[in-house]
């Protein structure tokens, strides 16, 4: 959707919001556009300590700026082609950090840049055939009735995801990101793409 919109083949400066962890998007995004550059954030130094490694192992450490913080603490001056922000929103609690973190990203876009959102969008509670898919998916994988009983113990506890699709579209929107489009779709998880006004 990215190389979709940004043009294949094009330099693009992307940040990546919340990026500590598995590097992910990162490792990716980069084997598959070889002019994009990306600066890395996330508040958490294990996080992007290990981000910064597996960054690094892939050889992608010229093109990705690890920082430590909160996309708040980026310039406002500078700003990005894209942005995404993956598994991230439905673990920030309550509406004002899901709002804060949106409108912080949305003032260092370009116009019309576009935010690759992607992440949990139900109550959980809910949709409990949605939940009973989960435990089956864990279960199909090798997990034991006890393990599957401790995930959904620590979803349960762990998330505050926004409560439908139209409450991520009103978070957009309030941010300043408009024309959202999902793409894709897997029991709660949802992915979208909106473009800052």
């Amino acid at each position: 959707m990215l190389a979709a919109t940004l043009g294949a083949g094009s330099s693009a400066r992307i940040l990546v919001a919340g990026a500590g962890g598995t590097a992910r998007e990162v490792i990716s995004v980069a084997r598959l556009e070889p002019s994009w550059s990306f600066v890395a954030v996330d508040p958490s130094k294990p996080m992007l300590d290990l981000t910064t490694s597996r960054i690094a192992a892939a050889g992608l450490t010229e093109r990705t700026e690890p920082v430590l913080g909160v996309v708040a603490d980026l310039p406002e001056d500078q700003p990005f082609d894209a942005a995404t922000l993956i598994g991230v929103l439905h673990h920030l609690p309550g509406h004002e950090a899901k709002q804060a973190i949106l409108g912080d990203i949305a003032a260092r876009l370009k116009t019309d840049a576009p935010l690759m959102l992607a992440g949990n969008h139900h109550a959980y509670a809910s949709q409990p055939l949605m939940m009973a898919a989960w435990a089956q998916r864990w279960r199909m994988h090798g997990a034991t009735p006890a393990e599957i009983e401790i995930k959904l113990g620590k979803i349960l506890q762990g998330a505050d995801p926004p409560q439908s699709e139209a409450a991520v579209f009103a978070l957009l929107a309030a941010a300043g990101l408009m024309k959202p489009l999902r793409f894709f779709s897997s029991l709660f998880w949802g992915a979208w793409i909106a473009f800052r006004e």
